[in-house]
């Protein structure tokens, strides 16, 4: 690929790295800053002598590490917690209550307990300071009516982000903090008192957006088809249920509730149906320019602004400019330059899933869905159609599958049939539903229209639901790790390379690609085999424990966990990151050996031998217990309490061992505990 050869390819793949380098390297941000005027002196420098051997190479080696310091650069400008005043500097005590003042900005999918809203925090107890938190209103009081924008006053408890519980359980603390959030604040509805609203276009369209939302909503009957309709038009994910999310997953259909490339380009095509009418003369091409322009930027603030859609309206931006200067388009360069423009304003959407699945997407249907059309060209134009579905669809799964089996572990096998069925029926729906969006804004909504869009949306559902009932064309809980997953994109790009240009390089490539996947697969299976662990899982108001020897896992815990122990996240996640699988399940004993150790287990009956001295001693389901006179019998190396003690016993019991100067373990604060 000749793009490879592009300076702005190696500036783009280099800043990348100097995003994902930056937390882990401590540069001096002044000899950064220096050293970035340096070297874009240098390179302009070593361009004037490019077409000299021995200055191709010195500036070659300046774009890359000027796009690094760039990179380093902007992601240290973004990092909030750089800032003097962010909140973290103030030195809150997690669990401890304050008074917040706070601005909304937005809101995210509703709990069974809580509506949250991301959160930009002004001041705390009258002290001013900046930083994001996720705020959570209790569902226990009747709803305030709340806007994007709103400035509001309430006292909340305060929650520093934790990190996972569990082993190889998905971080979500991490994940907060990737997007710059670092607590999570709870209240109740009644708590609040409104300051005023900043006036924005962003909270204004948002607000705006509501709006929408609140005049459709009664002509639909049927809640499930209007947030469908919501996610599909207009990018709102929040209020979707569990069912129909788990049924576009197991479909292989999930990217349609996504607002991306597919419906940003269907809005072009859209508006330059509108204004075709217009002039093909110069003032007339800049008119059709900013409108297109215009309505892409509206869309995608009432699309929720979220990675995918801003991707799409950035290339799709492109994209319009280039047809107003009547210029050939690369779409290389096109998705380059869309990367680093966003990277560069948010530099922490490198770390979303969404973002990271529709650029790999996009690259491989733009690679490989040429190739796929080649080895067929059907003469018979719904042919032709379906096999472009086909292709395409191939083209984004093949681009896709293994970050998608990093992150998620799984595989839908009908994701064929169902692109299929229903990208057709998603084109039909998207006309309908911007048209019904349009008539809402100008207060005229004819309900056959809304009827005919509610049946489509339902057939919509109705097949999606069907081709995921097949359940056992899902792959589940596939253990697939980060090593796996780069050298199965090594063996995808030099696979196609070689049947592209098939040369021996190449084909040396492909094969050395190969050797790698068995040796990352031999590699885990090395270390999994190698190593024992026991482990004392947390979960809340029960009891688990498992016992590692090599791949095979024994199960310690009570029945309820025990009979579905197939649907137990915790247990298939440490599964699948250890490459093991279960061989036996037992309930617990008040006396066990695990690992070499010697486990005594308190329980609520609280009787035990006072005999036994015990490497570890468990304590589970809150006994009424008096730990110093335990401990005055018996002396463990370390006193371990599970999920299932109530958090003020789990004080006076860290009291204790504090005193005796024995090491203590909440799995409820520290997370799981490993032997």
């Amino acid at each position: 690929m000749k793009i490879l050869h592009f300076p702005l390819v190696k500036l783009i793949f280099s800043f990348v790295v100097g995003i994902l380098i930056y937390p882990y390297v401590n540069l001096d941000i002044l000899y950064v800053i220096i050293s970035v005027f340096a070297l874009l002196a240098l390179s302009i420098l070593s361009h004037s002598f490019y077409r000299k051997d021995k200055f191709k190479i010195i500036f070659g080696v300046n774009i890359l590490l000027l796009g690094f310091l760039l990179g380093f650069y902007t992601a240290f400008t973004h990092k909030e917690t750089n800032n003097p005043n962010h909140y973290t500097k103030l030195n809150l005590s997690s669990e401890g209550k304050y008074n917040l003042t706070l601005k909304i900005i937005e809101r995210l999918k509703t709990t069974q307990k809580n509506y949250r809203f991301i959160s930009e925090i002004y001041a705390v107890n009258g002290k001013k300071c900046s930083g994001k938190t996720i705020l959570n209103f209790s569902k226990n009081e009747p709803v305030k009516k709340i806007e994007y924008g709103d400035i509001i006053n309430l006292e909340a408890t305060y929650y520093e982000n934790r990190s996972s519980f569990n082993p190889f359980q998905f971080d979500y603390g991490k994940y907060l903090e990737r997007q710059e959030i670092y607590a999570q604040c709870y209240t109740k509805n009644s708590n609040f008192h409104k300051l005023g609203s900043e006036n924005s276009i962003w909270n204004y369209l948002s607000n705006y957006r509501e709006k929408i939302i609140l005049k459709l909503e009664p002509y639909f009957k049927s809640s499930d088809n209007f947030s469908v309709y919501k996610a599909l038009i207009l990018g709102q994910q929040q209020d979707i249920s569990a069912d129909i999310v788990q049924d576009y997953q197991f479909a292989g259909a999930v990217h349609i509730l996504s607002v991306s490339g597919l419906h940003v380009g269907f809005i072009l095509l859209f508006v330059q149906f509108l204004l075709k009418p217009l002039p093909n003369t110069k003032k007339g091409r800049f008119i059709k320019l900013v409108a297109v322009l215009l309505s892409l930027s509206v869309f995608s603030i009432l699309a929720g602004m979220s990675p995918s859609v801003i991707r799409s309206v950035v290339m799709f931006s492109f994209l319009a400019i280039g047809l107003y200067y009547k210029r050939e388009t690369n779409i290389y360069h096109t998705l380059l330059v869309s990367i680093f423009l966003i990277l560069l304003i948010k530099p922490s959407f490198i770390y979303d899933v969404g973002f990271q699945l529709s650029y790999l997407a996009l690259f491989f249907i733009i690679w490989l869905q040429p190739i796929f059309k080649e080895l067929w060209k059907p003469k018979n134009k719904i042919l032709t159609y379906f096999w472009d579905i086909l292709t395409v669809s191939f083209a984004a799964q093949i681009g896709t599958l293994p970050l998608s089996l990093y992150y998620f572990h799984q595989f839908p096998g009908l994701f064929f049939l169902t692109n299929v069925l229903i990208l057709f029926l998603v084109g039909v729906i998207m006309i309908f539903g911007v048209v019904t969006m349009l008539m809402a804004i100008v207060g005229f909504i004819p309900q056959i229209v809304v009827k005919i869009l509610e049946l489509l949306i339902q057939i919509l559902n109705s097949i999606i639901h069907w081709v995921a009932s097949f359940d056992s064309f899902v792959f589940r809980n596939i253990s697939f790790n980060q090593l796996m997953m780069l050298s199965f994109y090594g063996l995808i790009i030099t696979f196609f390379f070689y049947t592209k240009n098939k040369t021996y390089r190449n084909l040396l490539a492909a094969i050395a690609s190969v050797v790698l996947i068995q040796s990352a697969y031999i590699y885990n299976k090395i270390v999994s085999e190698s190593s024992s662990e026991g482990i004392v899982f947390n979960v809340r108001k029960n009891n688990l424990i498992t016992e590692r020897k090599g791949q095979n896992v024994t199960v310690y815990a009570n029945d309820s966990i025990i009979k579905n122990l197939d649907a137990n996240l915790g247990v298939q996640s440490y599964l699948m990151g250890n490459f093991s699988k279960i061989t036996n399940a037992y309930p617990m004993q008040n006396l066990m050996y695990i690992n070499s150790k010697k486990i005594l287990v308190i329980d609520s009956v609280a009787v035990f031998s006072k005999n036994i001295q015990p490497d570890i001693l468990l304590i589970t389901n809150s006994p009424k217990l008096n730990l110093d006179r335990v401990l005055q019998t018996i002396t463990p190396k370390i006193v371990v309490v599970d999920g299932s003690n109530f958090k003020s016993y789990s004080q006076l019991w860290e009291a204790t061992c504090r005193k005796r100067k024995i090491p203590f373990h909440n799995t409820h604060e520290k997370g799981f505990y490993m032997f």
